[in-house]
């Protein structure tokens, strides 16, 4: 099992991106000392639940130029939003100025207000996603797209510069619809997936639907991105993170716009009352912080991460940045690294 630092971070007031951004640098000095594999970022747009993020390449070119090693990564590029030209140029300039670290993982994006950006895209999402993976993939390896230019005329285009890697690491988000690991899988690309609507069991399911789509040739590469913090003691740790998961999965509320109503049937937000908002935000922490988080000390993590390479999870991407302080963030990433270094331990003595 492979460890990475994932980010996600709710901007809680204009004053907090300065911080935000100082645990992201800090986090990715210590994920490169530490010899964590990799640095994951986001893109968001039009709303504080991940909004300081709104360009993967813009923090990966910063995570470049601070690093040496590390893998830079991605989490995730929203296809439907972007040519894929732009999208080969600004990666093909991190790979160049990091050596050649960079992987991308593409999602289809699925709120209305950020195809804002490219509104003609919406409705065909899912299916431009795998066109641009294409696409760049083609681009990435110097071959020419034929595009109309600014006259209508037919035009190839090339990429500059030429990106270090021959090519580059390729990954689908998933929510979870084995549809999607399904479609990784055909197309020889990893999984970035997370346990938000998905248990377990489920996820082993979907990940052994993805290894039956790469085949016996491909090995593949299933990233999980899990909501982390540990410490020495365990009520200690949930004491200070029941309270900050109930903000920060509140602001996520008002970004989905909706809740599951008694028939399966998503009721807008502005109709669920503030009693049923709290017990959805109360049930909600409760299975982050029992059942779909690391929350506690290295001890209590240690089953849950054997459980998730039992199910074929090859990466845990820790998401660190939710409203945790900057200190006790920062202070986690050592219990963080004892974990990693634990569980290889119980592995290879297995």
């Amino acid at each position: 099992m492979e460890f990475s630092l994932f980010y996600f971070a709710a901007e809680a007031t204009e004053d907090s991106g300065q911080e935000l951004y100082r645990l992201l640098l800090d986090g990715a000095r210590f994920a490169e000392e530490r010899g964590f594999r990799a640095v994951w970022t986001p893109e968001r747009h039009f709303h504080p639940f991940g909004g300081v993020y709104p360009n993967p390449s813009v923090t990966g070119a910063a995570i470049a130029a601070i690093t040496e090693r590390v893998g830079i990564r991605a989490g995730s590029v929203v296809a439907p939003l972007h040519s894929p030209l732009r999208v080969t140029e600004e990666w093909a300039v991190v790979d160049r100025l990091s050596g050649g670290r960079v992987g991308v993982s593409f999602a289809s994006g699925w709120h209305p207000s950020d195809f804002a950006l490219n509104p003609g895209e919406y409705y065909e999402r899912r299916h431009s996603t795998l066109g641009t993976v294409e696409a760049v993939r083609r681009l990435w390896r110097g071959e020419a797209l034929t595009l109309p230019d600014g006259e209508g005329r037919p035009v190839e285009l090339t990429v500059y510069p030429r990106p270090a890697q021959a090519e580059p690491p390729v990954w689908l988000t998933s929510t979870g619809t084995t549809e999607t690991f399904e479609a990784a899988g055909r197309i020889g690309a990893g999984v970035l997936t997370h346990l938000v609507r998905q248990d377990v069991d489920r996820l082993t399911r979907n990940i052994a639907a993805y290894r039956r789509a790469l085949g016996p040739d491909r090995t593949g590469h299933v990233t999980l991105m899990v909501h982390t913090l540990l410490g020495a003691d365990r009520e200690a740790v949930r004491e200070v993170v029941r309270p900050l998961l109930s903000e920060y999965l509140s602001t996520s509320l008002t970004l989905v716009g909706g809740a599951n109503g008694a028939q399966g049937a998503r009721v807008p937000m502005d109709r669920v009352s503030a009693s049923a908002k709290a017990a959805l935000l109360a049930r909600s922490v409760d299975r982050y912080v029992e059942t779909a988080g690391l929350f506690g000390t290295v001890a209590d993590a240690v089953p849950l991460v054997e459980r998730l390479a039992a199910a074929g999870v090859d990466e845990i991407a820790a998401l660190i940045d939710f409203g945790v302080p900057l200190a006790d963030a920062l202070a986690g990433l050592e219990d963080l690294d004892r974990l990693r270094k634990e569980t290889a331990r119980v592995r290879a003595s297995a």
